[in-house]
């Protein structure tokens, strides 16, 4: 089926502002309208993500969908001004743009939602808002909890990269409208978007709880507000993957789950490997519930997931091993949990009764404690991936199992239940959980930092009373594994996590005991059911016109100090952040380039000694024209204080156009 695509299509709202959207339209429009699919998103559709745009969309279209890619307010064209992420005007806007929509001639009415990461954030954020014309959503790796599960913070831990991701932000943000889609007063749009650029990453600092600023957007907090079928996509080496079983469990719409075991990328593009035939599956989504088609997809088990075999753990890696599962209800009676009890310094021993052990085991770990913990959110980049565990065994209290008398698979949450204390009154723990072969590599399969401030909820957490014993609960990360036959469970506890996690302020020393985890086990005859679960092989419509002028490159090591005892942690990516490289976009001539450097230090005595640095060069040119955003963004603290500063430097032609600095100091709240 042939197709048109609009470049810039304006949408006005109801306050005067007005949108900007690039709309796919099938030529079947000229005889009868067709349903319609919403992507909403503030990374820009006229360069920004018009490369992932053009085949998936395209292919949406050529299926019989008009689909439109809608840049947010403030955003690429889009008049107004981004002020932070999920605001309330920000589903305001997406509702009158679903009515826009809905108005149209070449819509039959039924309008799907779709989105990946901050796009499938507000598919459920406007769902919850319940727009009539919404008929169904496809939220791939989002959340249902902003505060739990989102890149700011984990386990009541403020994760780093919120400073990174904050820093892109500032770049992104910094990015000229293009005067052919804009107009004469691109320069002024421009330059206004400058002048209240937001500091993202302190905007984000300043609520280091669950509080009301992370309770909106979160669907977590009303699961009922959601009427409308959902399909929810989560990946293993992505961050945004706890919120598929409890998205099943508590929604009570139809809804269908896929976990795969990529990064931070459509499934049809997926890394690690296997990818999947994702838009075929979209389409059968799409046309279940917007043009009432019965596909069978609703006859599909409720979660569908990989299940991940051992494999010799490295930084890169581009295929994971394993094959697919299936559930048929959520949660499923046939995942029943497994218990083993922690015992003396290092035993892991399987006992479905637990019988207490007032044994004490003590950990106080060096501060770098973590190098071998790879990215927080996997993007399908070189050496983002855990390394071999045992690098840190000796920083970690560490217990194992016997060898393995026979195959373990496990599916959900590993949870671990035990009694400790501490000689601090702020501290945090890290809990990993990794499968060891007959050799002795450690793979580490799931993991979860918490501040023990955090022990009774992450709403109202309290100073830690030095030398008094406290039960604590942890729900690792979800995971998908099979432990095979003569392998080892190992089970990992430590006082830091570093550079993945900001330090708490005093290097504590923790003591533990009466431990047990429980492992979400597989149980009865789910094999033949597995057997059954398959999917295309992945394509993708026709590529955006775009020619590669260089190769990206990527740095990534650690260093030590010897005589000072600093420890150096180093990102460097050059060309592009996400291995992109230098490339053009030749429909609209534009060339783009993206350099980053992160450099995390720390002491392994001093908590207090911890600094990020991360400097940023984003170049655009088109034609004769050439914008240059140079941004550079400091962190440290004290056991007081966070200090932030920040700079953003952006040249027209080699002129400077604009100039932003920030130094703020934000008071640590238990953190």
């Amino acid at each position: 089926m042939s197709f048109k695509v609009d470049e810039n299509i304006p949408i006005l709202l109801s306050d005067g502002c007005t949108l900007s959207a690039r709309i796919w339209l099938p030529a079947t429009i000229k005889n009868h309208s067709v349903p319609a699919i919403l992507e909403y998103i503030p990374y820009r559709k006229a360069d920004g993500t018009r490369i992932r745009d053009e085949p998936m969309h395209g292919y949406f279209c050529k299926a019989g969908y008009a689909c439109v890619r809608v840049d947010m307010r403030g955003s690429g064209e889009s008049e107004g001004l981004l002020e932070d992420e999920y605001l309330k005007q920000e589903q305001d806007d997406a509702l009158e743009v679903i009515d826009w929509i809905a108005r149209q001639d070449w819509c039959s009415g039924s309008i799907g939602m779709m989105g990946k990461s901050w796009g499938g954030f507000n598919c459920l954020q406007v769902a919850a808002r319940r727009p009539q014309a919404l008929k169904a959503i496809l939220t791939v790796y989002s959340t249902d909890n902003r505060y739990t599960d989102d890149i700011h913070y984990m386990g009541g831990c403020l994760l780093n990269d919120n400073l990174w991701w904050g820093s892109i932000m500032l770049a992104f943000q910094s990015r000229p409208p293009f005067e052919e889609f804009s107009g004469e007063s691109w320069r002024e749009k421009w330059k206004e978007r400058l002048e209240n650029l937001p500091f993202f990453p302190a905007l984000w600092l300043r609520h280091q709880h669950y509080d009301g600023y992370w309770k909106h957007g979160s669907v977590c907090e009303d699961y009922s507000s959601i009427e409308c079928p959902v399909m929810v996509v989560g990946g293993w080496v992505d961050s945004y993957t706890n919120a598929v079983p409890r998205l099943l469990e508590h929604l009570t719409v139809p809804r269908k789950g896929i976990i795969g075991p990529w990064g931070h990328v459509y499934p049809h593009d997926g890394v690690p490997g296997p990818a999947i035939g994702f838009l075929q599956e979209a389409v059968r989504w799409w046309d279940q519930w917007l043009k009432e088609t019965d596909t069978g997809i609703m006859n599909e088990p409720i979660l569908r997931s990989y299940i991940t075999d051992y494999i010799k753990p490295k930084s890169t890696c581009s295929f994971m091993p394993g094959n697919w599962s299936a559930e048929e209800k959520w949660p499923s009676e046939e995942i029943q949990p497994y218990y083993f009890m922690l015992k003396n310094y290092g035993e892991l021993i399987e006992s479905s009764n637990f019988i207490k052990d007032d044994t004490v085991m003590n950990i106080c770990s060096l501060h770098s404690f973590g190098r071998a913990a790879g990215e927080w959110m996997g993007t399908g980049c070189i050496g983002e991936m855990p390394i071999d565990q045992r690098v840190e065994d000796g920083g970690a209290l560490v217990f194992e199992t016997a060898p393995l008398e026979n195959d373990y698979e496990i599916l959900g949450f590993p949870e671990i239940n035990i009694e400790f204390s501490s000689d601090a009154t702020v501290a945090q723990v890290v809990i990993l959980l990794s499968d060891v072969s007959e050799t002795g590599e450690a793979m580490r399969i799931s993991y979860h930092p918490f501040n023990l401030t955090h022990h009774t909820g992450h709403e109202n957490p309290t100073l830690l009373e030095k030398e008094t014993w406290y039960d604590l609960n942890i729900k690792l990360n979800c995971c998908g594994h099979r432990f095979a036959k003569g392998h080892k469970i190992q089970l990992s506890i430590a006082t830091s996590y570093w550079p993945m996690v900001w330090p708490a302020p005093f290097h504590a020393l923790l003591s533990f005991r009466n431990g047990q985890l429980k492992l979400p086990l597989r149980v009865g005859n789910f094999r033949e059911r597995d057997e059954k679960v398959s999917f295309a092989p992945p394509v993708q419509g026709a590529k955006t016109p775009m020619t590669s002028l260089s190769a990206g490159q990527l740095l990534r090591y650690s260093m030590e100090d010897f005589i000072t005892g600093k420890r150096t942690y180093i990102t460097d990516a050059e060309g592009g952040v996400f291995g992109e490289g230098v490339y053009k976009l030749d429909d609209i001539n534009c060339i783009v380039s993206h350099n980053l450097k992160r450099d995390l230090s720390i002491n392994d005595d001093d908590p207090l000694s911890a600094r990020y640095v991360l400097t940023q060069s984003y170049k655009m040119e088109q034609n004769a024209w050439k914008v240059s955003i140079d941004t550079e963004v400091e962190m440290y603290s004290d056991q007081f204080y966070f200090y932030l500063k920040g700079s953003v430097k952006v040249y027209e032609n080699g002129s400077l156009f604009s100039e932003r600095s920030w130094d703020e100091s934000i008071l640590r709240n238990l953190v």
